[in-house]
């Protein structure tokens, strides 16, 4: 039996117009999705997702701004920070009806 999740819908019209670039972005939409289910570094998804460091590096940050990434970091035996990037939402939904854009959020429960 598969369970549906309760989204969260989006009122800010500002918001919705962030949600929607970000959506039309394929760099953004592929790290959404390369980080759905395990974090991920930012080295580890330029490679997976074929994209290059310094895009993957601006793209975790602003997916990370807009609260769609997670970030957990720690430091490894070299002393360096390391990062890892997780995606905090499991889908978005818009819909454009009578001049009206709605936007629903669901949340990744594995976040």
């Amino acid at each position: 039996m598969q369970v549906l999740q309760q989204g969260k819908k989006v009122q800010e019209e500002v918001t919705k117009d962030v949600m929607l670039r970000i959506l039309a972005d394929k760099y953004s939409r592929a790290i959404l999705d390369a980080t759905m289910d395990s974090p991920k570094s930012a080295i580890d998804l330029s490679a997976e997702c074929k994209i290059p460091i310094s895009t993957a590096y601006r793209r975790v940050q602003e997916l990370h701004d807009n609260k769609l990434l997670g970030i957990s970091g720690s430091i490894n035996d070299d002393g360096k920070k390391y990062f890892l990037y997780k995606s905090k939402i499991k889908s978005i939904m818009a819909c454009f009806n009578g001049g009206s854009l709605e936007i629903e959020i669901v949340p990744n429960a594995m976040a």
